[in-house]
């Protein structure tokens, strides 16, 4: 067993004498651990959703935003994007330039000063030859190429330029090619010409399909100490070329026109002779036939001070493409992105360990979410809240309910809301404040059982058992809520949903055996189911239709004619629409009197169950408040006028009284 620091000993039950060691489960996370708090995640995805968004919105923007202890994927884009302002802000790409023009000062400094020396006419030519030299560094390193020098010094330092260059150019392609080659012998360069034949012989091959595994094992049995990557594949070995090849060419974009050109001018001379630029430019051509897909068409703003070589350069062109991969990756805004989507290993490389743990952590949330059946696959694939979802945002907002409730609820404990009911058959121990009738055989028997044995005949508080009853009453609840465009627009879009969750968590919780039926009206009236609602959208559609409203009021009613009726209705506007013959909507502002007719008619019929109505007024609108008052007279019902925060409280607050009344 392997060694922990917190073993603990003890002695086996079955096994006299023999020691045991326990220590903590370290293989993968704990199998007996609780599952992980994801209240306040679903809360803010039900937020969102409950504000018109899809389930896969909604955790899409909890990923981006994250949390104040995890980082999102915004957090993280802005870092690659820094890295990215930082990387252009600190460099500029014209380093090669800069140094070919040094040597080349240097060389054309030695050469004078050797000529100086010497008193002839043909050091007098040679110094109107570097007199007369063109002003951009590429023809003048041209001209020079078939200039006899008379200083070793300054034949040195123009050899130099040539060196330079054809380490720079090979440096972009093959990263380390700078540097391998910087002391290089003529056989070391007849290596690396023959290597640039092969290559592109065998890029030939792979292009018409001919190519086969040998000749790529013999060619990186040749050739492979020039590639420390180690690619495995012919393909790979293109993929790789290729996309340094696009970024060297983002490269040549990011100069200026003449500083291109003076490079251009300049590549013929590396080595010493044409024959490198034209290989490495048939290498081009090749590789981007084979993968016409990369970014053959980048380019970079560098406006630093810090120069890079032409091989530096292009390395910092392929991080700049790295980081701008990973910045669309992070972004997740294109069809069917998910955050497998994310190279962790690029974004280590970018951004250190610590910001391949956070994405870690968003991606454990994700799988978390769906692991504890908090997020589920609709029926067409789309993700949606799971009914165990949404039963958990009903306990959160009733409970942020509860506490603006506070003192007015008036429900009683479910356990004797019954006690003048039918008994069940069923008795259970006397608590505290219980009034039911006891059950008195239970009882007796509970009181001999406790002194079996004895001869005393004493009864104990704990041997009573009480009766228990049936619930006597139970309630058929309609909670109508305006879904008019006004609702929307005018904030109370989510109060609504989070009343309507709460009231259904507290019946379903508490009130089990009442019927609860919510309805929305807007220009015509539907019923609806929880799931359903949660995720409405506001349809810019106008009209009021209280009418159909209460008329599918009455049809739940009925259909529970021996349990209470109770009616809520939450609306911020008066009637404006109503059915004629259920056939059609008719609609008009101001209303007419046909439709309040309408809505009377369908609130009589109510009346005449005995139905207890509230309404609930939102707004400041008088004319609303004054009809939504004789409404409430008519009835004998009540209005209420809530703010948006106390909507919630004052519907609760307005249930349990109804429900508490004989």
């Amino acid at each position: 067993m392997a060694e922990s620091a917190e073993d603990i000993s003890g002695v086996g039950p079955t096994s006299p004498g023999r020691s045991y060691s326990y220590q903590r489960y370290i293989d993968g996370p704990d199998p007996l651990a609780e599952p992980r708090d994801l209240r306040r995640e679903l809360e803010r995805i039900g937020r969102d959703v409950m504000e018109g968004a899809s389930a896969r919105q909604a955790l899409r923007e909890l990923l981006r935003q994250g949390s104040k202890h995890r980082q999102g994927l915004d957090d993280l884009a802005r870092r690659v994007n820094a890295q990215r302002r930082k990387l252009q802000g600190n460099h500029r790409v014209d380093g090669t330039l800069q140094e070919v023009r040094g040597l080349l000062e240097q060389a054309l400094h030695q050469e004078r000063e050797a000529l100086v020396s010497q008193n002839t006419d043909d050091a007098r030519f040679r110094e109107f030859q570097l007199d007369a030299l063109p002003g951009d560094t590429g023809s003048a390193v041209k001209e020079l190429s078939n200039y006899d020098f008379i200083s070793a010094e300054a034949q040195q330092s123009f050899d130099q330029i040539q060196q330079l260059l054809g380490r720079e150019m090979l440096d972009q392609l093959f990263a380390g090619m700078k540097a391998a080659l910087e002391h290089a012998t003529p056989a070391d360069i007849d290596s690396v010409r023959l290597m640039l034949t092969d290559l592109s012989a065998l890029l030939a091959d792979y292009a018409a399909g001919t190519d086969t595994p040998d000749q790529f094992r013999t060619f990186m049995a040749d050739h492979g100490a020039h590639f420390p990557e180690d690619p495995s594949s012919v393909s790979d070995l293109v993929d790789l070329l290729a996309a340094r090849a696009a970024a060297a060419e983002g490269m040549m974009r990011s100069l200026t026109a003449d500083q291109r050109a003076e490079l251009s001018q300049l590549s013929q001379q590396a080595l010493g002779d044409s024959s490198l630029a034209d290989s490495l430019a048939t290498l081009d051509r090749q590789l981007k036939n084979l993968r016409p897909g990369e970014k053959w068409n980048g380019s970079a703003n560098f406006k630093g001070h810090t120069p890079m070589g032409l091989g530096e350069a292009t390395r910092a062109m392929e991080e700049l493409a790295r980081l701008d991969d990973l910045a669309h990756q992070l972004a997740q805004d294109y069809p069917g992105a998910t955050l497998a989507d994310i190279d962790h290993q690029s974004l280590e490389n970018a951004l250190g360990r610590g910001a391949a743990q956070a994405l870690s952590d968003l991606a454990e949330l994700e799988r978390e979410l769906l692991a504890q059946g908090l997020l589920q696959r609709g029926p067409d694939g789309t993700l949606q809240l799971s009914p165990k979802a949404i039963r958990k945002l009903g306990e959160s907002i009733l409970r942020d309910v509860a506490k603006s409730v506070g003192n007015r609820q008036g429900e009683r404990d479910t356990r004797r809301s019954g006690a003048a009911g039918e008994p069940t058959g069923a008795s259970r121990p006397w608590a505290f404040g219980d009034t039911h009738a006891w059950n008195v055989p239970r009882t007796l028997l509970n009181a001999q059982l406790r002194q079996a044995g004895g001869d005393q005949r004493t009864l104990d508080v704990a041997d009573v058992e009480i009766i228990e009853t049936e619930q006597r009453t139970r309630a058929a609840v309609v909670l109508l809520v305006d879904t008019s465009w006004s609702m929307v627009q005018d904030g109370r879009w989510v109060p609504m949903k989070r009343t309507v969750l709460a009231l259904h968590q507290l019946i379903s919780t508490r009130f089990r055996s009442d019927a609860l039926q919510v309805i929305t009206f807007g220009r015509s009236a539907r019923r609806i189911e929880l799931s359903e609602l949660i995720g409405l959208e506001g349809a810019h559609v106008q009209g009021t239709n209280l009418h159909h409203g209460l008329l599918l009021a009455g049809e739940h009613l009925a259909k529970h004619p021996d349990a209470m009726p109770v009616v809520l209705v939450v609306t911020d506007g008066e009637p404006t629409a109503h059915l004629e013959g259920r056939s059609g909507v008719v609609f008009s502002y101001p209303p007419l009197s046909e439709t309040l007719t309408a809505t009377i008619t369908e609130l009589d019929k109510l009346t005449a169950r005995r139905a207890a109505i509230t309404f609930f007024a939102l707004g400041e609108d008088p004319r609303l408040i004054e009809f939504m008052d004789s409404m409430a007279r008519r009835c004998g019902g009540r209005l209420v006028a809530p703010d948006l925060d106390g909507l919630g409280a004052e519907v609760l607050a307005d249930y349990l009284r109804n429900r508490t009344r004989t």
